[in-house]
């Protein structure tokens, strides 16, 4: 009896696969630190250079920590918001190492959705 020896996996070309360059490293953290004013928000460089920047109403808060937030496995982003006795808030988190630009985008979304009273 004869058996055909089987080979392990599949066949196929990086064509087929349609493999992407996928847009991995922190990146510039000025993307997102840039979008916010003087005028409208605080900014404090504490001693370990993690960057925290709250509005001058003090419901929203990003924290950017370079080296990872402390008791935590790597965040490196924080963004949260503050509810209100009707409406929970939110935070959304980042690891340290996603792309500036990304974090730039969330951020960019949540101060478009703020407005004055």
């Amino acid at each position: 009896m004869t058996v055909a020896p089987v080979s392990p996996g599949f066949s196929t070309t990086v064509a087929a696969l349609r493999l992407r360059d996928w847009h991995l490293g922190p990146g510039q953290p000025t993307l997102v630190i840039d979008q916010f004013s003087a005028d409208d928000f605080h900014m404090v460089v504490d001693d370990r250079a993690d960057v925290h920047i709250n509005s001058r109403d003090g419901r929203f808060y990003l924290g950017w920590f370079p080296l990872g937030r402390p008791g935590t496995d790597g965040e490196g982003w924080k963004i949260a918001v503050t509810g209100t006795a009707k409406v929970p808030g939110y935070h959304i988190s980042f690891d340290t190492d996603t792309p500036a630009d990304i974090v730039a985008a969330a951020v960019a979304r949540v101060l478009e959705s703020s407005r004055p009273l």
